[in-house]
């Protein structure tokens, strides 16, 4: 067969691009179909209300790999990012607040507890040192569990020695650490170290970021850690702003991806995965049109690879069952609006470095439980976590003069509404209350709002492929990372059949606008097809 590419990419999103990227200046000749009629995925910016604009879903930088963003050349192709001037701030009910950030935390910290701003420093260097040992990780294929006889199983034995090094060179304490941070609950973890209730919430938040979880839950420990090794602009653990939105980022892709010669198709879904003799030859796109490939490079969630793509068939029975139980569901409902004037808060009022900061409306690990567990028992949070940020105080590329943007990251809503009601009859009204908890803390919030988008998520599904609205195409539980994600046997972005790879949040090192899924399996792609 006379394949008309080298490689098709399903899916435009941030790490197809960047797979794509790679492999076209790796010499492969590269197609991307992207359904919508703009690539970035769930990485994209959009006029939400005349004259505003903002990051639809994913909506703040850290985690993007410099790696990346060099190889691909990102800032040539008009990427800028900018520091955050203070990293988090949480209001309290009582009128307290804590405000984050470097040169700040310790001394904040100590308004609520000597004895925590104390334990301050050894919590970060702990976290520090294993999140080094991550970041290195998160930019190899895990060893893979494989079938067969030495000499497939050789390379996998040195991946995985390799590994066993890099774990060498941390102390027993902190390897001992790295296992607790893989098992045990966010709380558990944070209560070795602290004894007040503002820095539990501020670390702990991380903890169940699209995590549809309580902060109690076994396991939420790895969630808060996978937050925490990011990087912007050499600052380790930094969060920081995209001037444009998080568009930008996946626009400087594009264009890095079209410079080293990848063709870009969107508005062209695809419908099928063609199989011949047990090998991906190619794809069927919603038109009806036919492309050829030697490599079928999937970009979205495996459970959505595996059951809409191909037929049940062509699946091998160990896949499809485990995809019948691959994990999805963020509890996220995501709403950006715009505002015509900054929120005032009660217990900080006035302009300051605090509306640029990570605003955390949940003030203690006990509310964030109680949002979980309200969730699953009707639905959604009567008393929901909301995290908002303000990208226009950073960036006056996003609303009018004097006008403003926010995004609000809240939780905890069930994935599937129970009873069989539906998300679209109550979206609006989840909306209000999203809304009213922000008024809570900053009264004239409701009035100043001019307009809203709402991303339930059924919305996030239905827009952007995730599933349950799932933002890391799969549950970061230790079921479904590293050698597991998506499953055992397919930890090397190699899928089920003979010429198809994954490439998404799916894989390894797993969620957040990263890139590493893609550079990853970019490597192993190249190495394929030549």
């Amino acid at each position: 067969m006379n394949a008309g590419h080298d490689a098709i990419l399903i899916g435009g999103g941030h790490n197809g691009l960047t797979c794509a990227a790679y492999l076209a200046k790796a010499g492969q000749r590269v197609l991307v179909l992207e359904r919508r009629d703009v690539v970035g995925g769930a990485a994209v910016t959009e006029e939400f209300h005349p004259g505003f604009r903002n990051s639809v879903a994913a909506y703040t930088v850290s985690l993007l790999q410099p790696r990346v963003i060099a190889d691909l050349e990102l800032e040539k192709h008009g990427l800028r990012v900018v520091l955050r001037k203070a990293n988090n701030f949480l209001p309290r009910p009582d009128g307290s607040y804590l405000l984050t950030g470097a040169g700040r935390t310790r001394d904040e910290v100590a308004k609520f507890s000597r004895k925590d701003a104390d334990a301050l420093p050894e919590y970060e260097r702990r976290l520090d040192a294993i999140a080094d040992v991550l970041r290195a990780v998160a930019l190899e294929a895990p060893p893979n569990v494989t079938d067969g006889g030495w000499l497939k199983a050789l390379p996998e034995l040195l991946r995985a020695g390799k590994l066993g090094t890099r774990l060498g060179k941390l102390d027993s304490n902190l390897r001992t650490n790295l296992l607790d941070l893989f098992t045990i609950s966010a709380a558990e973890y944070l209560d070795r170290f602290f004894e007040s209730e503002p820095i539990k919430a501020v670390l702990g938040f991380d903890g169940v970021v699209g995590n549809y979880a309580s902060p109690y839950t076994p396991g939420s420990a790895y969630v808060l850690l996978h937050h925490v090794f990011g990087e912007v602009n050499g600052v380790k653990g930094a969060w920081g702003h995209a001037i444009g939105g998080m568009g930008a980022i996946t626009q400087a892709m594009a264009k890095s991806a079209q410079a080293a010669g990848v063709e870009i198709r969107t508005g062209c879904g695809v419908r099928e995965i063609l199989v011949e003799n047990g090998r991906t030859v190619g794809v069927v796109t919603e038109r009806g049109d036919i492309e050829h490939a030697r490599a079928i490079v999937a970009n979205v969630n495996p459970k959505l690879l595996y059951e809409r793509l191909l037929a049940p068939d062509r699946v091998p029975a160990p896949t499809r069952e485990r995809m019948r139980n691959w994990r999805c569901g963020s509890g996220t409902f995501r709403m950006n609006v715009a505002l015509e004037r900054l929120p005032d808060f009660s217990c900080l009022p006035g302009v300051g470095d605090h509306l640029t900061a990570g605003i955390i409306l949940a003030p203690s690990l006990d509310y964030m439980d109680r949002a979980y567990h309200d969730a699953r028992a009707y639905g959604w949070s009567r008393e929901p976590i909301v995290e908002m940020l303000i990208p226009s105080t950073l960036d006056d590329t996003l609303a009018p003069p004097g006008q403003h943007v926010a995004s609000l990251f809240c939780q905890h809503v069930a994935p599937t509404l129970p009873n069989g009601a539906s998300w679209d009859a109550h979206r609006e009204e989840v909306a209000d209350l999203m809304i009213a908890t922000v008024e809570r803390y900053a009264p004239g919030f409701k009035d100043s709002v001019l307009g809203r988008q709402i991303k339930s998520p059924l919305d996030l599904e239905r827009d952007f492929g995730l599933i349950g609205g799932d933002i890391f195409h799969g549950a970061l539980s230790l079921n479904q990372l590293f050698s597991a994600r998506p499953m055992l046997g397919q930890a090397d972005y190699r899928g089920a059949l003979p010429g198809l790879y994954l490439c998404g949040a799916g894989t390894h090192p797993g969620g957040g606008v990263t890139g590493a899924p893609g550079h990853n399996a970019a490597k192993v792609i190249a190495r394929d097809l030549r």
